[in-house]
């Protein structure tokens, strides 16, 4: 199969967790539904096309910064001494709230399009961006470090342990982890087979919880099983996906 592998690079961003609300925590490499919704912008799709991706990358450190927050209770009347905003007759609060960033970042994605006629078109979409590229945050904008490659990916056998770049880290699917065909390794304390396991969002579907008089509409999510972890080796004698340049790819 065919795939697009992009190499990006981004100066201060959140990855937003959607469960963190007093600090905005993020995750540690953008989630996949994060991911799909940039190429799905850039390529100007307007319904969803499904496809496999892999990510993994690295961040040199974690910063807090602080924003500006609104708060609001529904059909709460506007109170002087209480609310700082005032929407018609309701009230807004206004205050600050600290988010957590990761500073520059890198990133290495694999996008595998189920159709595969897609790939060249999603491929000239990072070449020529209608507008500039963002993960993460609308400000978020991301670089291109290397020019997007359409590459060849299949899945063999390993003749030789292949080591992932220093201090990269990926999201790992968890049949990998328990098959034990990736291997993870902390330098520093000698702990090996240690990782955060994580639900990351892929796509969702649109499910109706009111009636057909007064639909409530809300989104459901297809989530992933994974494994972040970093100082990865993928083992020998075991079946992967590889690139034609022989990086190892994480597809879900």
């Amino acid at each position: 199969m065919k795939g697009i592998r992009i190499k990006l690079w981004q100066d201060m961003v959140n990855y937003k967790k959607p469960t963190s609300f007093q600090i905005k925590e993020t995750y540690p490499l953008p989630p996949y539904s994060t991911i799909i919704g940039m190429v799905h912008n850039l390529c100007g799709y307007t319904e969803y096309k499904p496809m496999n991706i892999s990510v993994q990358g690295k961040y040199f450190s974690k910063v807090n910064d602080l924003y500006t927050r609104y708060e609001f209770k529904n059909a709460m009347k506007f109170e002087e001494a209480r609310h700082q905003l005032k929407a018609g007759e309701y009230g807004i609060c206004q205050g600050v709230a600290t988010a957590e960033l990761l500073v520059d970042v890198e990133l290495l994605i694999h996008i595998i399009p189920e159709n595969q006629n897609l790939v060249n078109e999603i491929r000239e979409a990072f070449l020529k961006p209608r507008e500039y590229p963002s993960l993460g945050r609308r400000e978020d904008i991301a670089t291109i470090l290397e020019e997007p490659k359409v590459v060849e990916i299949e899945q063999k056998t390993l003749d030789l342990t292949i080591r992932l770049e220093k201090n990269y880290g990926a999201y790992i699917p968890l049949k990998m982890i328990e098959d034990e065909k990736i291997k993870m390794k902390n330098s520093v304390n000698g702990i090996s087979m240690t990782g955060t396991r994580y639900k990351i969002p892929k796509n969702y579907y649109l499910v109706n919880y009111g009636t057909e008089k007064t639909p409530k509409i809300f989104r459901k999510w297809e989530k992933k099983d994974v494994v972040y972890g970093t100082n990865l080796s993928a083992l020998f004698d075991n079946e992967v996906y590889i690139d034609e340049d022989n990086n190892v790819v994480f597809m879900v």
